[in-house]
C-alpha cells in the first residue's frame, strides 16, 4: 500500500466508533455484519482479524488521547510494520509494509502520530463528560472544547447559564 497524507478523518472515525446516543453508549463495530461494511468502507478488508486489530487500537488509541495511558501502548499494533523505498520516474515513494488485516489499525496509529508531531495538543476528547467523541480543534487559538458546537457545546453553555440563574436565585 502506497502511503500518503495521513487520513486524519479515518483517524476520527476510528476514535469516534463509540459514541453517546441518546445516553446509551454506543459502539459502531460492535455488530459483526456492520463492522464488516464498516471496515469495507474504509478501504479494508472486512474480516474478523482485521476488526480485532482495529477494535485493539481504537481502546488503545482513546486512552492516549485522554491522557489515561502513554503511547508506549501503542507499539503492539506497529511491530513488524516497515516502510520501504520506491523510486519511480525518479522520485520516491514510500510503501507501507504490514499484515493485511493490520493495515487499517496501523494508519490509524500513524495518523495519531501524525497528528501529534504536526499539531500538537489538538487532538482530544470532548469537553462534554456524557459525550465520548473526540475532536481536532482547528482554531487559531487553540481553544476548541466540544465535539459539536451545535450539540455538546450548546449543552454545555445551556448547563452553566441554568446553574448561574439557580445559584442566583438561591441567593
Amino acid at each position: 500500500m502506497t502511503d500518503t497524507v495521513p487520513d486524519e478523518g479515518f483517524l476520527l472515525a476510528v476514535l469516534n466508533s463509540t459514541p453517546v446516543v441518546d445516553g446509551v453508549p454506543a459502539d459502531d463495530l460492535a455488530d459483526p455484519d456492520r463492522a464488516r461494511a464498516w471496515l469495507a468502507r474504509a478501504g479494508g478488508l472486512g474480516t474478523e482479524a482485521e476488526l480485532q486489530h482495529v477494535r485493539q487500537v481504537r481502546r488503545a488509541l482513546q486512552a492516549v488521547v485522554r491522557g489515561q495511558q502513554p503511547p508506549d501502548v501503542l507499539g503492539p499494533a506497529l511491530r513488524g510494520v516497515t516502510r520501504v523505498p520506491v523510486l519511480t520516474d525518479g522520485q520516491i515513494t514510500w510503501t507501507l509494509s504490514a499484515p493485511p488485516e493490520r493495515l487499517l489499525a496501523v494508519q490509524a496509529v500513524l495518523a495519531w502520530d501524525a497528528l501529534a508531531k504536526h499539531s500538537p495538543g489538538r487532538l482530544r476528547p470532548c469537553a462534554n463528560d456524557e459525550c465520548c467523541l473526540f475532536l481536532i480543534d482547528r482554531s487559531k487559538a487553540n481553544s476548541a472544547r466540544w465535539c459539536s458546537m451545535a450539540v455538546c457545546g450548546n449543552r454545555m453553555k445551556a448547563r452553566r447559564h441554568y446553574q448561574r440563574s439557580r445559584n442566583a436565585q438561591a441567593e
